[in-house]
């Protein structure tokens, strides 16, 4: 599994196998069941989590006691709620393992002192945060330009692997669909 980091990393920096093993010294391996939280909401988030196995999501409950998914995380990206853990105050979300999930946990105390000893991550972490931010731009961006049904066929378009591994009522509540609305979808687009 640490084999599988070390190739993500490369994809973004330049180490040697005895960097990556200090590296790694930094970090937890945690294995969490299906639907098991590393956060509930009225905590603190103290961490960043790298999946290595398995699917992680982020959801809030809206005033109506709806869950509401705003991020999925799979193998080889991160997932943290970043405001909550820059600004050490409580969160509004929850973190939760989709299936049985692997993985890395950096502590807050753990990651800064990684930053300081191998400073080249930090152009690594800048850059999987420009990453995820294009995204998230990108998802605000199809949410205000396509109809719901568009949003679903470019998501079935981009992420079809995706959505097979994903339970269809988070993949509605990801795009802020009920479970019967992209049940009617799907049966026009595929009829």
């Amino acid at each position: 599994m640490l084999e599988q980091f070390k190739k993500h990393l490369d994809k973004f920096i330049k180490i040697s196998d005895d960097e990556f093993v200090d590296i790694t010294n930094y970090f937890e391996l945690q294995k969490l069941k299906k639907k098991e939280n590393l956060m509930t909401e009225g905590q603190v988030c103290k961490a960043n989590y790298f999946v290595l196995d398995g699917i992680l999501r982020k959801f809030f409950i809206n005033e109506k006691g709806v869950q509401q998914t705003t991020e999925f995380a799979i193998e080889n990206w991160w997932m943290t709620d970043t405001f909550s853990y820059i600004n050490q105050t409580a969160t509004e979300f929850y973190i939760q393992a989709v299936h049985p999930t692997e993985v890395l946990v950096i502590r807050q105390q753990a990651y800064d002192e990684l930053l300081e000893k191998h400073p080249v991550l930090e152009k690594y972490f800048r850059m999987v945060y420009q990453k995820a931010y294009a995204a998230a731009q990108m998802r605000i961006k199809f949410l205000y330009e396509y109809s719901r049904e568009e949003l679903y066929r470019q998501f079935l378009k981009n992420q079809p692997a995706f959505l097979q591994r994903v339970p269809q009522y988070l993949v509605a509540s990801y795009l802020g669909f009920t479970p019967e609305y992209l049940s009617e979808i799907r049966k026009k687009n595929f009829s």
